[in-house]
């Protein structure tokens, strides 16, 4: 496929008119401003267009599309003991499939090719996704209430299964992750054997820190250290680490997730609807700490939006530090696109460029919410909407375009979606 004619973010992330991007295979093949001798079938007019990498979206819990809207106007710790854990109690595979499969879906409506996830049934979470066409960093979200070793517990042996049948399956697409809920659901054993675990298998490490105040001030009265201070000295750390929300850093904290190498997946949009704060996004920056944009749960956001989350992103940090320079629009689209395929452990994507695996989005700009364009990364953050994408592309392969989805049958995922809803709220009353 080709696209020519066309405006283009590239792999400086500056904006280019006028360019033809060639795909082959699952790769991208050519990026130039005349059109290419090579042959590379269909033809795609990018006139009204713009084209640049996918999103990845850095955190997420995907089945959780069943609960979105189900627990409003609460603070995070109640939301959790009242609503969504008697909720995902009720859970089955089949929920949890089409749970997944649904925010695959959105994820595609919105330019979202890769998310890096944390729930449970992860074995019906790698079907969707492979069936979707999507890609995802898929890992077991590791709670231990009990004082038996967390090595005695089923999910550690399941943590093991996963990495064993689906690492890195789909050629390469699925990814499975290592995680640690966070430090108030753990103990300092579990979390010191399960990085030795993912040290041991290579792979990544995925966690909650200090999303809230309460959890950073009981981590300090527990251990005597920051939730930063205690993952780092029992190993967590050393491995490519992403670390969601990081809303409560303070001090050295900091310096440990740039020294570290830690992704910090920044979720403002959950951040402000559970009242949990504002990260402190233009230090972490200049610290020199990898910031990419998670979408957390659609159960505390409500949507998977990652364009609104730029924007919120954006001007949160702003409101933050009362600086209208905190944050800037390059900055930002570098958190939603390159930064969260960093943290995943992909290499080959994440950026617009010749050898790169082929995750391409087209929005259409000629709309009056776009115009005119004066700057279009500015207007991407602050003026576009992820339904302004038309196209959605992961390995060279079309997932939507203009209305419709390729691989996911979207009447029949919303109907299941809504039939395991139903149920399981008959079950709680």
């Amino acid at each position: 496929m080709i696209f020519k004619n066309i405006t283009i973010l590239d792999e400086n992330s500056d904006i280019k008119t006028g360019m033809y991007v060639g795909v082959a295979n699952d790769k991208i093949d050519y990026i130039g401003d005349s059109m290419p001798a090579k042959d590379y079938g269909q033809v795609y007019d990018g006139k009204g267009k713009f084209l640049m990498n996918a999103f990845f979206n850095a955190h997420a819990h995907s089945p959780m599309t069943l609960l979105r809207g189900y627990g409003e106007n609460m603070s995070l710790h109640d939301w959790l003991e009242q609503k969504i854990f008697p909720f995902e109690e009720k859970l089955t595979g089949s929920d949890v499939y089409w749970g997944t499969l649904l925010a695959m879906a959105e994820s595609i409506r919105y330019g979202i090719v890769s998310s890096t996830d944390m729930y449970y049934f992860c074995d019906e979470m790698v079907r969707a996704v492979l069936d979707s066409g999507a890609k995802n960093n898929i890992s077991r979200g590791v709670a231990n209430f009990s004082d038996k070793s967390i090595k005695e517990l089923p999910v550690y042996a399941e943590i093991g299964d996963l990495f064993k049948n689906y690492h890195n399956t789909g050629n390469g697409r699925v990814k499975i992750d290592m995680s640690l809920h966070a430090e108030y659901t753990s103990n300092p054993e579990t979390v010191k054997t399960i990085s030795e675990y993912a040290e041991e298998l290579g792979i990544n490490m995925h966690l909650h820190l200090s999303e809230t105040k309460f959890e950073h001030d009981g981590c300090k009265e527990r251990h005597g250290k920051t939730p930063a201070q205690y993952f780092n000295s029992l190993g967590a750390f050393d491995v490519r680490t992403t670390a969601a929300h990081c809303v409560w850093l303070e001090g050295e904290d900091f310096d440990i997730l740039a020294e570290k190498g830690v992704t910090v997946a920044s979720c403002p949009v959950s951040n402000m609807k559970l009242a949990s704060g504002i990260a402190n996004v233009p230090l972490l920056l200049k610290k020199g700490v990898n910031v990419a944009i998670g979408t957390d749960s659609v159960a505390s956001n409500n949507n998977l939006d990652i364009v609104e989350e730029m924007k919120f992103m954006a001007c949160g940090a702003k409101v933050r530090d009362s600086d209208p320079t905190a944050v800037t629009p390059k900055e930002t689209l570098i958190a939603a696109t390159r930064a969260g395929a960093k943290a995943q452990g992909r290499d080959d994507c994440g950026v617009l460029k010749v050898g790169n695996k082929a995750d391409i989005i087209v929005f259409d700009i000629d709309k009056p919410h776009m115009s005119p364009v004066h700057d279009i990364a500015t207007s991407l953050v602050y003026s576009a909407s992820g339904s302004d994408v038309v196209l959605t592309m992961a390995d060279g392969k079309i997932l939507y375009q203009n209305g419709e989805y390729k691989t996911i049958d979207i009447e029949k995922t919303i109907f299941e979606a809504e039939k395991s809803k139903a149920r399981i709220l008959t079950e709680l009353i």
